[in-house]
């Protein structure tokens, strides 16, 4: 079994990360393993950031092992709405990230294995990652029916999905992660990776739906522990380096000076949905209200996350034109965001004349839009 480090082997990971590129260069060669303490994915996603802009991997290459508390993530070019079920999503309170790597959208818990192979890009292979990753499945249980695809996935008993595949190539550098189900939640999986958005046109990169099963399945035996142990243990034998796993704090910023600031720029508001490329929202809102049903078409233009364009076509008189109009300008340049619709929806009801059947109309008007979102 592979031992977590001491105390010493944290220092010695602190001189590491701390040498400049010189001495780095001319005194570190071979593997270095990295296991998180946090179950945090805005954190872990910014020790890949941190590994990627600080080491020097010329003469080394690093596998960081991390897992997380619940959480969808969805690749660099991704449209959440058309990935993912943001309304469920806020109701489990289970975070969305924006990874800076490629790729479709997956969940998270800790069921869930992740692994980053760091290398220089000139030696970037995720295929033999992948294979190491099935080598150490197969020592560790040898009836395991496992296979890396064409498509970088590995499949278990040729049909399951239990691992997909991601990349950044940076110019010298580059990183491959890649998950591994051991026991994630799988109803939980199925339905925030479904959307209920309708009427979204996007040329975001689209995920690839396929069927998944957890190793615990096959096997109850197993365990996420072992699992890391058995991939970090074959990954030392190919690297000829100490069987030992030095774990790494991500909010240490005597280790990782810089990590906090990185940490906050994956969880702010403007590159987790900001970052989603344009996209445009042609729908039909059916609402009913009191005995009828009142059909309100919607237009959208959403860019950077936030509505550029908005159009809401109203039944003749159901609500006062020029109201109407306001509610329009308000939208427009706002974030596409339930909690900022609502609040501005809030704010334009309380100068609104107190009429009661005026004020249930544009309630439910409002509550029907945010749903869009």
């Amino acid at each position: 079994m592979v031992l977590r480090s001491s105390l010493k082997s944290c220092l010695q990971l602190s001189c590491i990360l701390k040498t400049s590129k010189a001495g780095f260069r001319s005194t570190m060669s071979g593997g270095l393993i990295i296991q998180s303490i946090s179950n945090d994915i805005y954190q872990n996603l910014a020790v890949e950031d941190w590994i990627h802009d600080h080491m020097n991997l010329e003469n080394r290459q690093v596998l960081f092992l991390w897992r997380n508390s619940p959480a969808v993530v969805i690749g660099r070019h991704q449209n959440p709405w058309q990935e993912c079920n943001l309304r469920l999503m806020r109701q489990k309170n289970i975070k969305l990230a924006r990874r800076r790597s490629g790729g479709g959208t997956v969940y998270h818990d800790l069921g869930n294995i992740n692994l980053t192979f760091f290398t220089t890009r000139k030696k970037y292979e995720r295929m033999e990652n992948l294979k190491l990753i099935v080598k150490a499945l197969k020592a560790l249980r040898p009836q395991l029916d496992v296979h890396v695809t064409d498509r970088y996935d590995i499949l278990l008993d040729r049909q399951f999905k239990i691992s997909g595949t991601a990349a950044k190539l940076g110019r010298t550098t580059a990183y491959h992660h890649c998950t591994l189900l051991c026991n994630a939640d799988k109803f939980v999986l199925s339905s925030v990776l479904k959307t209920p958005y309708k009427g979204i046109k996007s040329n975001a990169t689209p995920s690839v739906p396929a069927s998944v099963k957890n190793l615990f399945e096959e096997d109850p035996s197993l365990t996420c522990e072992m699992l890391l142990d058995a991939i970090a243990e074959e990954y030392a034998t190919q690297h000829q380096i100490d069987h030992h796993i030095t774990l790494v704090n991500p909010a240490d910023e005597s280790v990782l000076p810089g990590i906090s600031n990185k940490t906050k720029e994956l969880q702010a508001w403007e590159w987790v949905y900001g970052k989603t490329p344009k996209f445009t929202v042609s729908t039909c809102l059916n609402m009913v209200y009191k005995d009828s049903v009142i059909d309100v078409k919607v237009d959208l233009d959403v860019k950077h996350g936030r509505i550029e364009v908005c159009n809401i076509d109203l039944p003749e008189q159901w609500l006062p034109p020029a109201l109407c109009s306001e509610l329009v300008n308000s939208f427009t340049g706002s974030k596409f965001c339930p909690n900022e619709i609502t609040t501005l929806a809030t704010t334009l009801l309380r100068v609104c004349p107190q009429d009661d059947e005026m004020h249930s109309r544009w309630n439910l008007l409002c509550e029907n839009m945010t749903r869009l979102m």
